[in-house]
């Protein structure tokens, strides 16, 4: 009975702790520029993402889209050369609306996260 305690404790506590490293192991938004729901006076030049994990570049993309949900033409996401959190995407001249950013990432773990947040460009 002695030796059935502490090899049942071990198992339990293995299987308590297996699931902590993969729930924090995923590339979540942290903040980003354009704020997330904000309205800039002057169009962005880019979008930068800031994420909590390392991302993958060669699997981690942007989107935007107009307040009418048409795609809009920009260059191809990037991750920062300084910061592998860094998730940035140029964007051409923007006219006064809103806009969609639309975010896919996969993080250096392999797990894929996205989401999507607003801005505004007011007039």
């Amino acid at each position: 009975m002695g030796l059935r305690l502490p090899i049942w404790l071990l198992v339990a506590g293995a299987g308590c702790c297996a699931g902590i490293p993969a729930a924090l192991a995923h590339a979540f938004l942290d903040h980003a520029v354009p704020a997330v729901g904000s309205s800039v006076h002057q169009p962005p030049a880019e979008v930068r993402i800031w994420f909590t994990e390392a991302l993958e570049p060669a699997f981690s993309t942007i989107k935007l889209a107009d307040g009418s949900g048409a795609a809009v033409a920009t260059e191809k996401a990037h991750v920062d050369a300084q910061d592998n959190k860094v998730l940035v995407l140029p964007l051409p001249a923007l006219p006064a609306g809103s806009y969609r950013v639309m975010w896919r990432v996969l993080s250096v773990d392999t797990h894929v996260t996205e989401g999507s947040f607003r801005f505004q460009v007011a007039p």
